[in-house]
Order: structure tokens, then C-alpha cells, then sequence
């Protein structure tokens, strides 16, 4: 046995000590965060090991519902909604809820309410639970103005309000990327610990990638700049070289390996979803203030993505973010676009 090696595993940076830590920053700070920030890990924790298990448990037969984006639920969402949902309540720190799964957004009763209110995709690109694909929980923190008496206006405010945001990955490893506005770290979990250990700290987006993701078979649809775009990043006029096409189709993963890698996700908006097929609150926003404390840039081909106004919880949005670079050139042409009109 290696006594140097296990005595070096005792001072671990957890996302606890982690969390605690940028608290004590605050001297102000009563805790009321860090204890709903980790009821959102012990969720994380939960689902991961739901999802190991789904193969073996026999929870990957359709729950039989459809959800309110008419997507057929698994029963894998179901589980990972409820865990997330009882798991916030029970914080004692959560006013409102909302999420991808429910089409009406959860009050909390007052005896259990704080002044956070969290928005969270539960269970990412379940469809590819199937194929061992990567699938992950988004989620964005809130602060509620009017704990007393809480109104979906509350919720519906543009993403540059959000005090944090993050995922949790459930793939080869189980990793969790979080940001509470000073920079991103990225955290991996150790089975024999139980614990989620700093990897990644101070993740940063390099400024120019090598790599678009899109779903190219909606190319008939797409609009001009769109096609432009992945016209230029295939076949360069400046003699640089093509860059390469990966595409998952689970958001977390597609995101995550552009944060680590550099790049650009797009999902545009196009004939077939004039609106674009990502919902704001859970999935635009997060990930977009992640890739902008990162050193990105998220951009919905109007407008930078965090300044939205949503006016219902599950509006959609089309989203273009990644490497400030190259996210540049994507704005480039829209306004050019623009400027024809």
C-alpha cells in the first residue's frame, strides 16, 4: 500500500470546502447559499447513481407521459425531477422552481421558503440514455425579490441576474462545472469518496477553437448567416485549416467539450423552429454565464443571450456560444445580414 500517495488524497479541495470557502469571502454571508448549493450536489450525487444503475434497474422503458415539450418522458427525467425538486424544497432556501419537466412552475409553502429560486433541465438529453451517450443536469440560481409574496415575474429575469449557474455530467465520469460569478471550476466525483474533488479550477474557453458543433441535418432550414458560418468553418477562403464537426446532441456533453476545448455550439433558429429549440431559462441562460465567466461569448443572433427578458418559463431561444473568437465571427455576419435589410 502507498501511505505517500494516500496521505497526499487527505487535502482534497471538495466542492463543499470549495463552496465554503468563496463563502467566508462574504463575511456577510448567513449560509443560506452554500447550504442550497449543496443540496443541488447531494441531487447530482442521486441522479448519477441512478443513471449507472438504469441499464441494470430496468428504468429505461418510457414512463408513458409525455412532458409539455412533447417529448416522451423516461422514467429516468421522472426520478431525477422528483429527487431535484424535493431536494430544494427540503433545502429551506428555495421560493420558486422551475423545471424542464413540469409545465407550471413549483411555489414553494411558505413555512419551507428562502429567497433563491432555481431553474434546472433535471435530466438533459435523456433520449440517449439508450446508447451510453452523456446526459447531464443544468441548473440556474436566482435571488427572488418579494419572498413574501412570489410571482412568476420573479423568475422571468434576464440571465445576466443569475448569482450562479452550472451542470452536472453523467458520462464516462460524473463531473460537475459550476460558477458562482467569479470564474468557473470543475469539480469530478470520487466513487470511493463520495465526494466531488476540484479537477478543472479556473476553467477558461480558449479564444479560438478548432471545432463547431451543429446538428447539420436541419441545414435546408437554417437562415443566412447560419449557412455562412458552417459554409466558412468547412471550406476557409483565407487558407487557414477547416475546422472539425462534433456533434453530440446532448447539450452538457456539446458544451462541455467546447469549454474545455474551445469552439462553437450552435443551435440556430430556423424555418422548422423559427424560435429556436432551446429553452432560455434552463438551458441558454447557464450556459451561457458559464461560457461568459469562462472568457466566452453567448449570442442568440440578436443579442447577447444574458441580456433576454423571457416572458414565459419555457420560452425558446436560438443560441450560438463558445469561443469569444468565434463567436464574434457568427455576430459579424448577422449584422452584415442586418445591414442588407
Amino acid at each position: 500500500m502507498d501511505h505517500a500517495s494516500d496521505a497526499h488524497r487527505t487535502d482534497l479541495m471538495t466542492i463543499t470546502r470549495f463552496v465554503l470557502n468563496e463563502q467566508s469571502r462574504h463575511p456577510e454571508s448567513r449560509g443560506d447559499f452554500t447550504i442550497l448549493l449543496n443540496h443541488i450536489v447531494l441531487g447530482c450525487k442521486f441522479v448519477c447513481s441512478a443513471v449507472n444503475k438504469a441499464g441494470l434497474a430496468k428504468l429505461i422503458g418510457l414512463a408513458g407521459e409525455t412532458n409539455v415539450q412533447g417529448e416522451e418522458q423516461k422514467k429516468l427525467d421522472v426520478l431525477s425531477n422528483e429527487v431535484f425538486i424535493k431536494a430544494l424544497v427540503s433545502s429551506g432556501r428555495t421560493c420558486i422552481l422551475v423545471s424542464e419537466e413540469d409545465e407550471e412552475a413549483t411555489f414553494v409553502e411558505p413555512s419551507k421558503r428562502g429567497k433563491y429560486s432555481v431553474v434546472f433541465d433535471p435530466l438533459d438529453g435523456s433520449s440517449n440514455i439508450d446508447c451510453g451517450v452523456s446526459i447531464g443536469t443544468i441548473f440556474g440560481i436566482y435571488m427572488i425579490k418579494h419572498t413574501n409574496d412570489p410571482t412568476l415575474e420573479d423568475v422571468l429575469q434576464p440571465g445576466k441576474n443569475m448569482l450562479a449557474a452550472g451542470y452536472c455530467m453523467y458520462g464516462s465520469s460524473c463531473t460537475l462545472v459550476l460558477s458562482t460569478g467569479s470564474g468557473v471550476n470543475g469539480f469530478t466525483l470520487d466513487p470511493s469518496l463520495g465526494e466531488f474533488i476540484l479537477t478543472h479550477p479556473d476553467i477558461k474557453i480558449p479564444k479560438k477553437g478548432k471545432i463547431y458543433s451543429v446538428n447539420e441535418g436541419n441545414a435546408k432550414n437554417w437562415d443566412g448567416p447560419t449557412a455562412k458560418f458552417v459554409e466558412k468553418c468547412k471550406f476557409p477562403k483565407d487558407g487557414s485549416s477547416s475546422k472539425s464537426l462534433r456533434y453530440i446532441g446532448s447539450m452538457v456533453a456539446d458544451v462541455h467539450r467546447t469549454l474545455l476545448y474551445g469552439g462553437i455550439f450552435l443551435y440556430p433558429a430556423d424555418k422548422k423552429s423559427p424560435s429556436g429549440k432551446l429553452r432560455v431559462l434552463y438551458e441558454v441562460f447557464p450556459m451561457s454565464f458559464l461560457m461568459e465567466q469562462a472568457g466566452g461569448q453567448a449570442f442568440t443572433g440578436k443579442q447577447r443571450a444574458l441580456d433576454l427578458i423571457p416572458t414565459n418559463i419555457h420560452e425558446r431561444s436560438p443560441i450560438f456560444l463558445g469561443s469569444y473568437d468565434d463567436v464574434e465571427e457568427i455576430k459579424a455576419l448577422y449584422a452584415a445580414e442586418e445591414k442588407k435589410e
